[in-house]
């Protein structure tokens, strides 16, 4: 077997699907992030987790980043006795902020990163398609994998997406409630058709969104405008659905993140929100971001090492 016996790190960000008008196309990657560290064992596969999750996940190989690496390994065509891996999360599960898709990348980054040229035997490109298998659709995984502002598409039944650089401009504001989201509830409350017209008001918008992203902010609040998706959700997550229209009709884009429940707003370094986002009540954690324009990244070392170590970590220097 052609494995590395010293242990790796990945780190993936968070990442916000959707945008808005971009149903299962649009990402962006955040600034607030999982770190893996994975090593070759004798034997068995334990996963220990702190942070988010702690308690609740499986310490076993049913857990997503274990599971993700079992998939890696077998397209690299190897086979390792065990692993051991430990996880550091600080991106909320099941909250619409890509904790699945950072666990699969993260996964799947880590058994390449302990597999002799690794790199060459399963590339970046083949990296997002066994992802998009492993998530079901590529609009997570996109930005988590490849950073910046991704547009993901199915091309042949393969993820592919393109990366962006969003407008340094841009400033994510996220809100984070306590309750919880299932991505197939949300997917359950949309209609199985939409009017013509809804459908082409969206696909206006979302060619508008990629103009604001990326070059004017000041289109923002009608470039995420939405009637595929938010409108039949709104009553599986009323608070959500109510903070996004609050926050809209007092002129800040805002939008749902991914299938919810957390609500992404996105504001500019010239506005005065920008310093400190408008106020959501006590029944959120408010956090504001930067665009991770990296991507997931990947180091030799331990958790401890990438926590002192920033470059080490992939962190921007």
């Amino acid at each position: 077997m052609a494995l590395i016996s010293t242990p790796v790190v990945v780190r993936t960000p968070a990442t916000s699907a959707n945008l808005g008008p971009g149903f299962d196309s649009f990402g962006l990657a955040l600034a607030r992030y999982d770190l893996v560290e994975a090593r070759i064992a004798a034997s068995g596969v334990v996963v220990e987790v702190a942070g988010e999750g702690f308690g609740e996940l499986p310490g076993d190989g049913s857990h997503l980043v274990a599971r993700a690496m079992a998939a890696a390994f077998e397209r690299l065509g190897e086979r390792p006795a065990g692993v051991l891996v430990r996880c550091r999360n600080d991106i909320p599960q099941a909250r619409g902020l890509g904790s699945s898709s950072a666990a699969i990348v993260g996964g799947i980054l880590a058994a390449r990163a302990l597999t002799v040229e690794g790199e060459r035997r399963l590339d970046d490109a083949q990296v997002l398609a066994l992802a998009t298998e492993l998530e079901g659709h590529p609009d997570n995984v996109a930005p988590c994998l490849l950073g910046g502002f991704t547009i993901a598409y199915m091309d042949g039944g393969v993820g592919r997406a393109v990366r962006l650089t969003p407008s340094p401009e841009v400033v994510p504001v996220v809100y984070v409630p306590a309750e919880r989201g299932l991505t197939a509830h949300a997917r359950a409350a949309l209609p199985r058709d939409v009017p013509h017209a809804d459908a082409a008001f969206n696909a206006g918008r979302a060619a508008l969104l990629v103009h604001a992203l990326t070059v004017d902010p000041d289109l923002l609040l009608s470039a995420t405008e939405d009637r595929l998706h938010q409108p039949y959700r709104a009553a599986e997550m009323r608070q959500s659905a109510d903070l996004v229209a609050d926050l809209r009709s007092a002129g800040v884009p805002a939008v749902v993140s991914g299938a919810g429940p957390t609500v992404l707003a996105l504001l500019r370094t010239g506005d005065s929100g920008a310093e400190a986002a408008p106020d959501a009540g006590p029944a959120w954690r408010t956090w504001r971001l930067r665009v991770d324009v990296t991507g997931a990244s990947t180091a030799q070392g331990t958790i401890g090492h990438a926590e002192r170590d920033p470059v080490a970590a992939g962190r921007e220097s």
